[in-house]
């Protein structure tokens, strides 16, 4: 999951430098009064996205994979848990009528 994520981050950073080079040198619009900086950023966020979408898509099945695994490994464990309770429950009850 942290591979997916840093490489996610390094081509958003990518793109940025990219981003931040065509509009300092003229050839993409800059934004408007002091909005250049935000633009930057939003301009990267929206090419950085499809192209992780694309490029990482391995990856992002691998993390994916790991969340998968992590969620059924909690549920075992909740219901090993419950189980655990309901049969100390039903010890109780039954020393409870023998008594």
């Amino acid at each position: 999951m942290l591979r997916y994520t840093l490489m996610r981050l390094g081509i958003f950073v990518g793109c940025l430098v990219v981003v931040w080079g065509l509009v300092y040198s003229g050839i993409a619009p800059r934004g408007l009064g002091d909005s250049n900086y935000m633009w930057v950023v939003l301009l990267s966020l929206v090419i950085s996205a499809p192209i992780s979408f694309v490029v990482l898509r391995g990856e992002r099945d691998r993390a994916s994979a790991e969340v998968i695994a992590r969620v059924d490994r909690a549920k075992a464990n909740l219901e090993a848990n419950r189980n655990q309770e309901d049969v100390a429950d039903d010890a109780a009850r039954a020393q409870g009528r023998a008594s």
